[in-house]
């Protein structure tokens, strides 16, 4: 986290720095990023830097969870049009917005991209770890708003639905990449174009389907009752 002095700097400056630190990663890997050519561009010294920061390291982390910070401002900014709509929709809604984000702030789109997939990316677990438990949290409250609205079975075991929320949210990524062919790479250049956004929400209807109402036929959703594992045992004694 930066240090308490750089909370304290004009907005106008920590705005100019944190710009700056954003195009440097955006543009290089993190090993090529440099902090002598970002205290340069930003006019100050490179003694003032680590006033600010520890190291690299800690503004490189800082920006990773400023992605996320980012994104739940524009959620705020930009609620949906129907605030009462069911849990489902809204997870849809957030796809469609997180889409919208990466084509508002492609530069720290880019950043949290080489987070994820940067080839040889020092202390990648960590990223990983970081944007998993802020990503967890979210998606509890996911699931309790679900339960309030009556989207959701209220008996329903909440740290299993945050698993499967998050496994299958999290790995959606993941599968639309090995469909579309779009290479990492890609994605950390920012050449993502319009079309492979339209395929995307295609699936992303798909998934949401599934969501919300399993994988069992349409017509057998509501006749079916699952038996506890615990009570077939003893089907055959």
């Amino acid at each position: 986290m930066p240090k308490e002095t750089f909370f304290n700097l004009p907005d106008e400056k920590r705005k100019l720095i944190i710009e700056l630190a954003i195009e440097e990663f955006a543009e290089h890997d993190y090993a090529q990023a440099s902090i002598s050519r970002l205290v340069e561009q930003a006019g100050i010294a490179k003694g003032s830097f680590y006033q600010y920061f520890e190291d690299k390291r800690d503004l490189f982390l800082y920006l990773v969870d400023l992605v996320g910070q980012e994104k739940m401002a524009m959620l705020a900014e930009h609620p949906p049009s129907n605030p009462e709509m069911g849990i489902f929709d809204y997870i849809h809604w957030l796809f469609e917005i997180g889409l919208e984000f990466q084509i508002a702030h492609p530069r720290l789109m880019q950043v949290g991209y080489r987070a994820l997939y940067g080839i040889n990316m020092p202390f990648q677990s960590e990223s990983l770890e970081r944007m998993k438990a802020a990503g967890e949290a979210f998606y509890r409250d996911l699931v309790e708003q679900g339960i309030r609205q009556g989207d959701i079975d209220p008996d329903i075991d909440r740290d299993m639905a945050v698993f499967v929320l998050s496994t299958w949210l999290n790995e959606f990524g993941n599968h639309i990449l090995g469909k579309l062919a779009i290479d990492a790479q890609q994605l950390i250049a920012g050449e993502l174009d319009p079309a492979q956004h339209q395929r995307i929400l295609e699936d992303v209807d798909q998934l949401m389907k599934i969501l919300r109402f399993g994988l069992a036929p349409h017509q057998a959703q509501h006749a079916i009752q699952v038996q506890p594992i615990s009570t077939r045992s003893n089907d055959h004694d």
